[in-house]
């Protein structure tokens, strides 16, 4: 995986914010206009406001904002789940996975679509889940995949070839049969970007229906036992392999 690109001490206050987890970007777009952010002792309405992290005095309500530890965890992400933290539609969020823990403000690496579900990653460390991002660090992830049809080699070698979508070439890196049954079938598909509903997408262009669609590993980083909604920090040597 590329190195993370340096840090850049100086923020949008909003994203100020965010970075030192404190909250979302949102909340804090929010916090600034009722007029409960000041920086250096003055209060500031403008959320686009370039700050230091490093020098300026940022308080909340009076309260300083600093840097909270850094947190990284795991979660099972249930399916009905979206992946966010407020849903204006009142649907759960995988916050709600969240509740009772002992937590900074933490934000999901990437996404799972509502109907997906399995491991996904929530970090306060914007430098390390940016670097997870990067398209550049080509970090694979992989899903078990059923679907609502019995595909042979000839059908397989047509997913893998890919197929354009609104104008977008849409690939995996590979797709392979795990195992079939009736007429349904569990495949494992593998990508290293991240496309939205890549694997939906793609597999719809050849009128195949996802039934279950499960992320079981991020990089070598496997979801493995960790029961259906539970969440658990990860061990210095699961962040050791998300960096290899």
């Amino acid at each position: 995986m590329t190195q993370p690109r340096p840090v850049v001490a100086k923020a949008s206050l909003d994203r100020a914010l965010s970075k030192l987890g404190f909250c979302s970007r949102k909340q804090a777009e929010l916090l600034i206009a009722e007029g409960r952010v000041r920086v250096g002792g003055k209060v500031a309405r403008d959320p686009s406001l370039r700050v230091d992290l490093d020098r300026d005095r940022i308080t909340v309500d009076g309260e300083r904002v600093v840097a909270e530890r850094k947190v990284y965890l795991m979660l099972n992400k249930p399916r009905g789940l979206v992946t966010t933290r407020d849903d204006p539609e009142g649907r759960g969020t995988v916050y709600d996975c969240l509740e009772g823990l002992d937590l900074p403000f933490v934000s999901p690496v990437g996404r799972l679509d509502k109907a997906s579900e399995g491991l996904l990653l929530l970090s306060n460390d914007t430098r390390w889940a940016n670097g997870l991002l990067d398209p550049a660090s080509h970090v694979a992830k992989t899903y078990h995949v059923q679907i609502a049809a019995a595909p042979d080699e000839g059908m397989l070698e047509r997913f893998r070839q890919g197929a354009v979508v609104d104008g977008e070439l849409l690939t995996a890196s590979s797709i392979a049969l795990l195992r079939s049954g009736g007429r349904t079938a569990w495949l494992e598909i593998v990508l290293d970007e991240g496309r939205n509903r890549q694997i939906r997408r793609l597999l719809g262009t050849f009128d195949i229906e996802v039934l279950r669609l499960i992320r079981v590993a991020i990089g070598r980083l496997q979801l493995g036992e960790l029961a259906k909604g539970q969440a658990r920090h990860l061990t210095s040597e699961e962040l050791a392999m998300l960096a290899s």
